[in-house]
């Protein structure tokens, strides 16, 4: 699986894109399997793909409403992420040393996503 770099990206755009890379490559590993098991990685890789797309979107926001709905809903995905990987896990299709990297870094999303939804209703600076 594809290591996240130990100095990852300040910007949350660049982290949710390399975090879509990683699972993209991580995916490509997993697509080779029965149905299920596609349907599954399939599912996980929309979820963690759309983080990222959310994001970008977030940085556009028309208004501070916009900018936090983004937000909420890349936490939202980020949340699905992590439903995937732990079912992926639990159903025995990869290892959960496999998805360690992607889960340590799904769970550091979802506390900076929240975090963001939580603090101060102010809007991204441009």
């Amino acid at each position: 699986m594809p290591s996240l770099t130990p100095d990852k990206p300040w910007d949350i755009r660049e982290r949710t894109f390399a975090f879509a890379v990683c699972v993209a490559k991580f995916c490509r590993k997993l697509e080779k399997g029965h149905r299920v098991e596609r349907s599954l990685v399939s599912q996980l890789l929309r979820a963690a793909t759309s983080i990222g797309a959310n994001a970008e979107e977030a940085q556009a926001g028309q208004s501070r409403a916009d900018f936090i709905s983004e937000n909420a809903i890349c936490l939202k995905e980020a949340r699905e992420t992590h439903y995937w990987l732990r079912l992926l896990i639990a159903a025995e299709i990869t290892s959960g040393t496999e998805a360690a990297g992607l889960q340590q870094e799904e769970g550091e999303l979802m506390k900076i996503f929240g975090a963001i939804v939580a603090s101060p209703k102010r809007p991204p600076s441009q």
